[in-house]
């Protein structure tokens, strides 16, 4: 049922928000055994696996716009399921910032001024980069996340391996681009968290979600061009009712 499907992609893009944005918030800064930019990389390509593991065979696990967007594009994904899609994922990802904040505001002294894991570029990003830049970054990142899931949920890749593939790229994608956004490739994600950090974190998201599904259609795109071969219904695909 449709009902499922929905369910568990808020449920995953949940266990994405929480788990990975937790990471950066509780984890990432605590003197002498912080996990730095590399914990919270693992932590967002954890996430990623576990459930594509646990929601792949129910919902294909797509925990992101971008990546709904990405596949429709690439014929992998019926386009009048986009926006029921979209709207679990932005549920998941409110409810992860929800619980996330419940649990920071526990400990004295906590502010979101810090920004609560939020996207951002120029003074907001953590580099101090660009808005050119930081959009530039999330498009091409994006569309190559995209690529990667097109690619290793195909019909002739490994079998078994897709979560392991899509989960170590956005990985990679954390460790390239930390510094730049604070890594997003997700509206959805980023949008769980703008929401509770407020102020420029909200006036910037719209950064954050034209970049990743303009960069998940062209991954879309170009994968579908490059492969007309009959594609696998691991990761990114939807299962049959």
């Amino acid at each position: 049922m449709s009902i499922k499907k929905y369910s568990a992609e808020a449920i995953g893009t949940f266990w994405l928000t929480f788990g990975g944005c937790g990471s950066a918030v509780i984890a990432a800064g605590l003197p002498n055994v912080g996990i730095g930019y590399l914990g919270v990389s693992l932590a967002f390509g954890l996430t990623v696996v576990t459930m594509a593991y646990a929601i792949g065979h129910i919902s294909g696990c797509h925990l992101n716009p971008a990546v709904t967007v990405g596949l429709a594009a690439g014929g992998r994904f019926p386009s009048n399921q986009i926006v029921p899609y979209v709207v679990a994922q932005v549920v998941g990802g409110l409810i992860g910032g929800a619980v996330l904040y419940a649990i920071a505001s526990g400990k004295a002294g906590f502010d979101v001024a810090g920004g609560f894991a939020s996207n951002g570029y120029g003074e907001h990003s953590p580099g101090q980069y660009s808005m050119f830049a930081c959009l530039l970054a999330e498009f091409v990142l994006t569309a190559i996340f995209l690529f990667i899931i097109m690619g290793a949920t195909h019909g002739k890749a490994p079998a078994g391996f897709a979560p392991l593939a899509i989960g170590l790229g956005l990985t990679l994608i954390h460790l390239i681009s930390i510094d730049v956004t604070n890594t997003s490739v997700n509206p959805a994600r980023s949008t769980g968290v703008a929401v509770f950090a407020g102020g420029w974190a909200l006036q910037q998201l719209w950064l954050f979600w034209l970049a990743p599904i303009a960069g998940g259609i062209l991954g879309g795109v170009a994968y579908r061009w490059l492969s007309t071969e009959p594609s696998g219904q691991i990761v990114g695909s939807v299962p049959a009712e």
